[in-house]
């Protein structure tokens, strides 16, 4: 167990990060672990979880907070790590080893580097304290002052650690590393005058005076915009040192060998590259951006890396005249990755040292490889490395080399610890997917069929290793045309098999990304290819694979990170098109459990987002008696919230009726259609009949008449809603029945609310009073204050039409009383309600009254039906006055 504060707060476990819950829990934890072991007073906590002014019932939430993060501590085993949050008096205080804090650790690492007498023991400490940070400190808590001033506290702690590390490399003759490590935090805090004048120097003692002097006058102009202020002491003597300096600092050239040659080390040039101009822009503008750069070309299998990179490096020869050398580092493939110790033998043969001058040692290969490329014009090309870990060792000294490193990675690490700049290559856009096909195929045979090449790049993803086999098949079939391969193509079954040529093609591509992963993550992607929608978020993710949404968290990020997922949104997850094949061509290897667990997984959110949704009502189902619960269950702030999930989860819900039903778990398939209901009323047109008729033939399979009575109530509303109301009323007339005879009462008063609703929009206005009143009379019965209203609201709208206007307004004052203030949809039906009634007996000013409340109300809900028919009433009224 340990607890990180160095970037997103979070309590970690062996099984991966815990959930906290909401930003005052955190935020709770934060001040504890600030002073560990030692007591927090009440009042100290209240200031900190609230940014204003707290509450006067803040204590009891604070409790409440104390409660559930006891609760926390105790699940994930903290008595076996000597963790304990105690009550002490009117003070809270957590007991605990204080190195289980990442925070202790870094401060501990950083003191001890501060006694280092040899430069390298301190730069290796300050590198392993400031990687334990990932992100600004203290991220998800409360904004209040006493969590910022801490946050504030550890910045400055950190950004004096990069000053200390920045100064030990002065001290080794690094400046280069120097420079390159102060670059990037002297870009994010321009007026630390501190931080600049140490950059100005490293940058001056490799041999850049003169960018030194411009980073001087850069910064001198900021100061005087934004502060008004000239200079201080610090930066002032950095400039004076630059300006007394009457050459630039020698640099060491090795004594072994004497001349050192102009490696040319490329692979031949692709052939036939084509597109990416805004890429190879954004990759020129990378290697300008800095001294001895480091460039990361970063994308999924198959995209084109290597072909870009090399192609980039022909391209650029002149500006590297001591040479170009090339390493495939294999990190995606089936033979074994090279050892350090081995590209950089090769490296230095390459450069002329004799092989008996070769040191055995890899750190001393490495010296000498970074002696001998200091000062010099040297491309280092690094193809397709795993780690960060594994392309550190290569990268070459001095500032004028270039680093272009690829990799299906996103290699963060080399980011934070080098400066890397990452170029992320994405699919091919439709114009250059065309080009690419044009040139294996000829430019005739494309312009032919314009609109078949067009789809063919839509089938192949944009992905260049797709169009190249897609070419090559074609080019081997002179009489087919590019429509015959759309067909061959579109057949998702075959779809992979038929863009894989001998050991090439878009599966072995894959295959190779998926067996670099941890087990963890490559488990979650076969398991993906059981999923049932388009993109999914940590909590479907965890349910699939049966693990918490923290580590689904972790590993969806893994597999972004290979580049097999996009987070489109945030917190949703998508693969492309192959890739998702490619994961459903795996999923018989999966968990098979992994759907059934997802569709307990949506059925216990469903009632959440339900409860969120629409507050007070009857839940639109009873979870099955072998429901398998969660390992956690997203949490909805509001309605918005609940309604935002219905429409991100729509097509996975849809796609889960029907796997579910195709399992034989009809019991799981009817509760799955019905679980929308509050996003079909909002949306009653977006074509619901399918999916109701779905759960409707589950509910009869499994012969739960509830079921069957709930899915016919609301399948009929929703085949009355598109016109349909015969079609309706077949179903409307079964469901109170059906209701009856399982005692489901509630079921059965709003059953015959439905019927009576179309009865009435069909003229059988007597019937529908009639079985109104009944409905009102079975709501009654049952005490459930939701359907009170609902029966209430229809028997009032039932009165206005008779022109009772009266009744109609006794009706909706009398159901008032009985809707929660949250259940805001319901509340501005019966304000619309109300004010028409209002208006019919003649109270013109509080009738405008509630039609403009409804119509805020409506809005705020996002009831655009509700809002539109209070304006227009609005405006009726208004004309009438």
């Amino acid at each position: 167990m340990e607890f990180r504060l160095l970037g997103s707060v979070a309590l970690v476990t062996e099984g991966g990060d815990v959930a906290l819950g909401p930003a005052k829990r955190s935020s709770l934890l934060v001040m504890l672990l600030l002073r560990p072991n030692s007591a927090v007073n009440v009042g100290q906590l209240i200031d900190a979880l609230w940014e204003e002014e707290p509450p006067t019932h803040a204590k009891t939430v604070l409790q409440g907070h104390v409660s559930r993060l006891r609760a926390l501590l105790a699940e994930h085993g903290a008595d076996a790590y000597g963790v304990e949050l105690a009550t002490q008096g009117s003070a809270y205080v957590l007991r605990m080893p204080e190195s289980l804090v990442d925070v202790h650790r870094f401060e501990e690492l950083v003191a001890l580097a501060g006694v280092q007498r040899q430069p390298a023991d301190a730069v290796r400490m300050l590198r392993e304290a400031l990687s334990y940070w990932q992100g600004p400190a203290l991220s998800g808590t409360v904004h209040s002052r006493p969590l910022e001033a801490a946050a504030s506290g550890l910045e400055e702690l950190r950004l004096s650690s990069v000053e200390t590390l920045a100064e030990a490399y002065g001290q080794l003759g690094e400046h280069g590393r120097a420079a390159a490590v102060l670059r990037t935090e002297a870009v994010a805090h321009p007026l630390r005058e501190s931080l600049a004048a140490a950059l100005m120097l490293a940058l001056g003692r490799s041999g850049r005076q003169s960018d030194a002097i411009d980073w001087y006058h850069r910064t001198r102009r900021l100061l005087a915009e934004e502060l008004g202020v000239d200079p201080g002491e610090t930066l002032s003597e950095a400039y004076a040192t630059l300006l007394r300096s009457a050459e630039p600092v020698a640099v060491a050239r090795p004594s072994v060998p004497v001349a050192v040659p102009a490696p040319e080390g490329l692979p031949r040039a692709p052939r036939g590259f084509t597109g990416r101009g805004a890429e190879l822009a954004a990759l020129d503008r990378a290697v300008r951006g800095g001294e001895g750069p480091v460039c990361l070309v970063t994308g999924p299998a198959g995209v084109g890396k290597t072909a870009f990179a090399v192609h980039w490096a022909y391209e650029r020869r002149a500006d590297y005249p001591d040479g170009r050398i090339f390493a495939d580092l294999r990190g995606f493939s089936d033979t074994p990755a090279p050892e350090a110790a081995g590209v950089l033998r090769e490296f230095l043969l390459s450069l002329g040292v004799p092989p008996q001058r070769i040191p055995e040692a890899v750190e001393a290969r490495g010296a000498l490889f970074r002696s001998l490329t200091a000062g010099r014009r040297l491309l280092v090309v690094l193809d397709n490395a795993r780690s960060s870990e594994q392309v550190r060792p290569l990268l070459p000294g001095g500032d004028h080399c270039t680093t272009l490193v690829t990799s299906r990675d996103r290699l963060g690490g080399l980011i934070a610890s080098d400066a890397a700049r990452p170029v992320p290559l994405g699919h091919l856009p439709p114009a250059d997917s065309a080009a690419l096909l044009t040139t294996v195929l000829g430019e005739t045979r494309v312009a032919a069929e314009p609109a078949a090449a067009a789809r063919l790049a839509g089938l192949c993803d944009g992905l260049p290793l797709a169009l190249r086999v897609t070419a090559a098949r074609l080019a081997e079939r002179p009489q087919w045309t590019l429509d015959a391969m759309v067909g061959e193509l579109a057949d998702e079954q075959g779809r992979l098999m038929l863009l894989d040529v001998e050991d090439r093609g878009v599966s072995a591509a894959l295959h190779l990304t998926v067996q670099q992963l941890p087990e963890s993550a490559a488990r979650l992607f076969r398991a993906i290819g059981l999923h049932t929608g388009s993109d999914l978020d940590r909590f479907a993710a965890g349910a699939l694979v049966g693990t918490s949404p923290t580590q689904a968290s972790a590993d969806l990020d893994r597999l972004a990170a290979a580049h097999l997922l996009t987070e489109s949104v945030p917190g949703r997850w998508t693969p492309h098109d192959l890739v998702r094949l490619y994961a459903r061509h795996l999923a018989p290897g999966a968990d098979q459990e992994g759907l059934p667990r997802l569709f307990d997984h949506y059925l216990y959110t469903g009632l959440a987002a339900d409860a969120a949704a629409e507050p007070g009502s009857q839940p639109c189902y009873s979870l099955p008696a072998d429901a398998r619960r969660p390992a956690a269950t997203r949490e909805f702030e509001d309605r918005t919230a609940a309604l935002d999930w219905y429409v991100a989860e729509r097509a996975a819900l849809e796609g889960a009726v029907t796997a579910a039903a195709a399992l034989g778990l009809h019991d799981r398939a009817w509760r799955l259609a019905l679980v929308q209901w509050p996003l079909m009323l909002m949306r009653i047109g977006d074509g619901w009949t399918p999916l109701l008729e779905a759960g409707l033939a589950s509910a009869e399979h499994v012969g739960d008449l509830d079921a069957q009575s709930r899915a016919r109530a609301l399948l009929g509303w929703i085949l009355h809603e598109e016109g349909r109301d015969a079609e309706a009323l077949v179903h409307l007339e079964k469901a109170p029945g059906l209701a009856a005879r399982v005692g489901d009462t509630i079921s059965e008063a709003i059953a015959y609310v439905n019927y009576a609703a179309v009865l009435e929009a069909t003229g059988e206005h007597d019937r529908a009073g009639l079985l109104m009143i009944h409905a009102v009379s079975l709501a009654d019965r049952t005490g459930h204050p939701s359907t009170q209203a609902l029966t209430l609201q229809h028997l009032a709208d039932h009165c206005m039409k008779a022109g009772d206007y009266e009744a109609a307004l006794a009706h909706t004052l009398r159901a008032g009383e009985l809707v929660a203030p949250d259940a805001v949809v319901v509340q501005a039906q019966l304000q619309i309600v109300r004010g028409e009634a209002l208006a019919g007996i003649g109270r013109h000013e509080e009738a405008a009254d509630q039609l403009e409340r409804a119509i805020v109300a409506a809005d705020a809900a996002g009831f655009t039906e509700g809002s539109a028919r209070a304006a227009a009433r609005l405006s009726r009224l208004s004309a009438d006055r």
